[in-house]
């Protein structure tokens, strides 16, 4: 049986293997599961589940009535709205967006913004 402590910053339901950094916000109707890392600055929204072995970043923002498949990675500054559901093993880039009610599926790679280089060649003639 899984042992769960609440989170200082929000009082959400961390079990006790998961490293969940204190500057991090767990709504009190949240929970991360075993084996978990959660960066600092990272918003987990209320009725959230973050599942087993997920890794999320710094500065993450995720909305209410989430869930994190189990192995998935959310890198740093990324943005996962409200319902959405992301498979296990998923991977979800530096600063994307997954859009709200959004199914990411197993394995699949959400990928960040596109930039265009200030010296980019791309489109000039040869």
């Amino acid at each position: 049986m899984a042992a769960y402590a609440r989170h200082p910053n929000g009082g959400g339901l961390v079990e006790v293997t998961a490293r969940v950094h204190v500057g991090a916000t767990v709504h009190e109707s949240a929970y991360v599961e075993a084996g978990a890392v959660v960066g600092d600055g990272t918003h987990i929204g209320a009725s959230s589940w973050i599942d087993s072995d997920v890794m999320i970043g710094a500065r993450v923002h995720i909305g209410r009535n989430v869930h994190l498949g189990a192995g998935s990675r959310v890198a740093d500054g990324a943005q996962i709205n409200a319902g959405a559901r992301i498979g296990e093993a998923a991977v979800v880039a530096t600063r994307a967006r997954v859009s709200t009610d959004t199914v990411v599926p197993h394995g699949a790679v959400v990928l960040g913004p596109a930039r265009r280089s200030p010296r980019s060649d791309f489109g000039t003639a040869a």
